[in-house]
């Protein structure tokens, strides 16, 4: 294994093909890897055949780099059995009960266990709960009869993809493991270390690697529920919340500043606290951090609406027959992924208040999305809508023309960095 994997012999299957499972294959295409990239879904095999990417961190011309360089997608699972090293990049959502929906991993692992050959290591890159690697795919892997550290090998390696950013991306971002076994450990790190430009980070086990991941998200959420909670005391104290942080964040040490918003949005933030708060209570205890800023972040979205009731009531206007321009429906800035953003709440909120609204998305209005979205307006039509209100700050917008052209805009992102004044309200 570990001379496949330095003189590029190794052959990767990339179970899963979205926001996670398609950089990494580019990653592996790019380190002269073979690559098969599987997925359930025909309409992303197909656009891919079709040399077309559905997601922002990679390009048109990126897919026909990666079929230039060996790179095949399918749908057919029968091919895990020319394959050396599979990583799965499954979804791993809640369900209505805010507890792990496993369908997506058990269904990938079973596919791939029923096809495993001789020797083949398998990565789970999926945000999970501690212990689902040696809980829930082992089990399924070894009931094929198949002996860990003998017959196949596994390990954990949770991503760290951030959507839109465009200093870290899947190459050059540390990495964590945590195998089953030595070996487990050591194929997986070598792996990484021969696709990655980064530093690889080896840990005990597959648990250590579960949990740490929802360390570094658990942390962010807490911290952005303090300082959505600070933006709604600073509102009542007459205070400007982001004039507070950005002088706490003068102080060099023991400071770290995160700011408010409409809400928490996308697939990582309101979602992977939960998986720890469902498994901990295994041993019958309740998380309070996570429940505390979880009830703050998740009530933001109709705070947001609270606000909009008392400025449209400055000109004698209520939400029913007021017509709003929203701009952005995607989660957070510069990417079309909309899975759990505050927007889609807030804009359904003032729809079922009677508002009439018109979204503006350059990302999201170039996918095909159940919303009517626009990719741009007339500036000089804003004069003609009651209120502009920003929740997604793309780099696409122009916010000083907004504010100018607007009759009010209320600004849950501060683009401007200023103060509230006549026409111009920040959160």
């Amino acid at each position: 294994m570990i001379e496949k994997i330095k003189n590029k012999d190794a052959v990767i299957g990339i179970v899963g093909l979205g926001y996670v499972g398609l950089p990494m294959a580019y990653t592996c295409t790019s380190a002269g890897y073979k690559v098969f990239g599987f997925d359930v879904s025909d309409e992303k095999i197909k656009m891919l055949e079709d040399k077309k990417s559905y997601i922002n961190d990679i390009s048109d011309d990126q897919i026909v780099e990666m079929y230039d360089n060996q790179f095949n997608a399918t749908s057919d699972f029968k091919l895990i059995n020319e394959i050396d090293i599979v990583v799965i990049c499954v979804p791993t959502p809640l369900n209505q009960y805010k507890e792990p929906e496993m369908d997506y991993i058990i269904s990938a692992t079973n596919s791939i266990a029923s096809n495993l050959s001789h020797g083949t290591l398998v990565i789970l890159e999926s945000t999970t709960y501690p212990g689902t690697t040696e809980e829930v795919v082992k089990p399924i892997i070894d009931e094929k009869n198949l002996t860990i550290g003998q017959d196949y090998f596994l390990a954990y390696s949770p991503e760290r993809v951030d959507p839109g950013n465009e200093k870290f991306n899947t190459s050059n971002t540390p990495k964590v493991v945590g195998g089953c076994t030595n070996d487990c450990n050591n194929f997986a790190s070598e792996f990484y270390k021969n696709i990655l430009s980064s530093d690889v980070h080896l840990v005990s086990s597959p648990g250590v690697a579960e949990m740490e991941k929802l360390l570094e998200n658990t942390f962010r959420h807490i911290n952005i529920g303090l300082a959505n909670e600070m933006a709604i005391i600073c509102e009542k104290l007459n205070l400007n919340v982001w004039e507070v942080i950005n002088a706490a964040a003068t102080k060099p040490y023991g400071f770290m500043p995160f700011y408010p918003g409409p809400g928490l949005g996308g697939h990582c933030i309101p979602i992977d606290p939960w998986y720890l708060s469902w498994k901990i209570k295994e041993q019958n205890y309740i998380t309070k951090l996570i429940g505390t800023s979880s009830e703050i972040n998740d009530q933001m979205p109709e705070y947001i609406i609270d606000r909009l009731f008392s400025v449209l009531n400055k000109f004698k206007k209520s939400i029913n027959g007021s017509n709003i321009v929203v701009f952005g429906l995607a989660y957070k800035k510069n990417i079309s992924d909309y899975r759990e953003s505050p927007a889609v709440v807030i804009i359904k909120r003032l729809q079922e208040l009677g508002a009439n609204v018109t979204i503006v998305d350059p990302h999201v209005a170039q996918i095909n999305s159940p919303y009517e979205v626009v990719e741009k307006i007339e500036m000089d039509s804003l004069n003609n809508y009651d209120l502009s209100l920003i929740l997604t700050d793309h780099k696409e917008f122009d916010f000083e023309c907004i504010v100018e052209k607007s009759v009010y805009t209320f600004d849950t992102r501060n683009t401007l960095n200023r103060h509230s004044n006549n026409d111009y309200e920040v959160l």
